[in-house]
């Protein structure tokens, strides 16, 4: 089934869930809010954003000799660094190091880029013991559902369903609220910490001067996946580079008021291989960066400002179709929301993903709410443009427009009777409009008809 086809089944289950809709307008609205007061802490939020996008657009120009700085970086201090191609690249790159190293428990941290290539699935595949140390990605595992959202995997369950599978799987009392739940799930996840061969994480930020890696998170479980490990592997992306470790202050101020708006996350960490001498930490270092279709926005001029995204998920919170459609795994696509659907099709294939860039009101929302200024809402419509240009659009589409353009452009046939228009708006767009919803009604007179009868025209 093409990717659109399973959308458009997943979408018309979310239309017609009020109760979906409600919860997820009450949750996004709240982040939103947040997101507001957080932003309201910086003096000057338009220099910041700026100084932050003239970070990023300097790291997408330049993106071949910073990645080469942080691997030397890196190697000079010991560790160890890795080039993967694609998802399939960096999982095998993973199973050569888990069986050189024979480990057998594995602990993870919540990452975006290990949801990308399908880490978790893969090696179970291959019988392989990893434990989720998130407690959103921990539920997420347990109910056997997909991540919803970027920070927020589990925002979509009902707590009604968390309790249940919680008092199956660990035996939490159905009476539990959620404090109640981290602390069960604390202590059933601890000793994983302290067995684990290998803790594989995320990136935030990789530091090219320093060969530094840079994680913020909230929960602490972040930084237990790789302190008890013999082996700590850090899956990022090319596009994670920051050029200096100046640099973090800022980042990692925008990153926090615009994913959940606190001033700063609870726990920042700045990470580097171990030195010979070091009696604690990992005793292993390696670095996967991931290019996975990264370097195709990279080679679009007008588009590669796409790789600035610091994935705070701010876009999707105030982005009106996510607020109904919403989660990634309804977009068909491991990122869901305006960034989501500017970056699948450059990045997974324009004739595949092409729709994701239509699913937009282009009200700029997101555009505004970007902490680097990412021109998100314009980008959406240059992917239009390389669709069409690219003779991708369906035939349908084509009859839609040119009958629409014909329509628009004659004075007779918007004047014609709203009987005759109602149907025939109908035959073209109902199967599009959807069966839960009433088809909207056309006024029995249009403004040239009601100007003219005003005035005695």
């Amino acid at each position: 089934m093409h990717a659109q086809e399973r959308f458009n089944k997943a979408i018309k289950e979310k239309i017609s869930d009020k109760d979906f809709r409600s919860r997820m307008g009450i949750v996004l609205n709240k982040l939103s809010s947040n997101q507001e007061r957080g932003m309201q802490t910086f003096a000057n939020l338009p220099l910041a954003k700026q100084r932050a996008a003239y970070t990023k657009w300097k790291v997408a120009e330049n993106l071949d000799k910073y990645l080469v700085d942080f691997e030397g970086s890196v190697i000079r201090k010991g560790g160890k660094v890795l080039w993967a191609y694609d998802a399939q690249n960096a999982l095998a790159e993973i199973d050569a190091i888990i069986k050189r190293t024979q480990a057998t428990k594995i602990v993870k941290s919540k990452s975006d880029i290990c949801n990308e290539i399908g880490l978790v699935q893969h090696l179970r595949k291959g019988n392989a013991k990893i434990t989720e140390t998130d407690f959103g990605d921990y539920l997420i595992d347990l109910i056997g559902d997909k991540p919803f959202h970027s920070n927020l995997p589990a925002l979509n369950q009902k707590a009604e369903l968390v309790g249940s599978i919680l008092n199956t799987k660990i035996k939490s009392s159905l009476e539990a609220n959620q404090e109640e739940w981290a602390s069960d799930i604390r202590a059933e996840i601890r000793h994983h910490f302290y067995e684990a061969d290998i803790g594989i994480t995320g990136a935030n930020f990789l530091i090219a001067d320093t060969g530094s890696v840079a994680l913020t998170e909230n929960e602490g479980n972040v930084r237990l996946s790789f302190a008890f490990a013999k082996t700590h592997i850090i899956v990022a992306s090319i596009d994670k580079i920051l050029p200096s470790i100046n640099d973090l202050e800022l980042f990692f101020s925008l990153l926090s008021t615009h994913a959940s708006g606190q001033q700063l996350a609870t726990y920042n960490t700045i990470v580097n291989p171990g030195n010979r001498d070091d009696k604690e930490g990992p005793s292993e270092f390696i670095v996967i960066l991931l290019d996975n279709g990264r370097s195709n926005i990279l080679a679009t001029q007008d588009q590669r400002q796409a790789l600035s995204c610091i994935k705070c998920g701010a876009c999707s919170n105030v982005c009106p179709v996510y607020n109904i459609a919403g989660g990634n795994a309804t977009y068909q696509s491991y990122r869901g929301g305006p960034i989501g659907q500017l970056l699948a099709p450059l990045q997974q294939g324009i004739q595949e993903y092409q729709y994701l860039s239509n699913l937009s009101t282009i009200c700029g929302k997101c555009t505004d709410v970007c902490p680097v200024n990412i021109d998100l809402h314009n980008h959406l419509l240059r992917n239009r443009h390389e669709a069409v240009a690219q003779g991708l659009e369906k035939t349908g589409e084509k009859l839609a427009w040119y009958t629409w353009k014909k329509f628009m452009l004659s004075r007779k046939a918007l004047n014609r009777p709203a009987a005759l228009k109602n149907f025939t708006f109908k035959q073209f767009y109902k199967s599009e409009w959807g069966d839960k919803r009433e088809f909207p009604k056309i006024a029995e007179k249009s403004f040239n008809q009601l100007w003219r009868e005003k005035n005695g025209l």
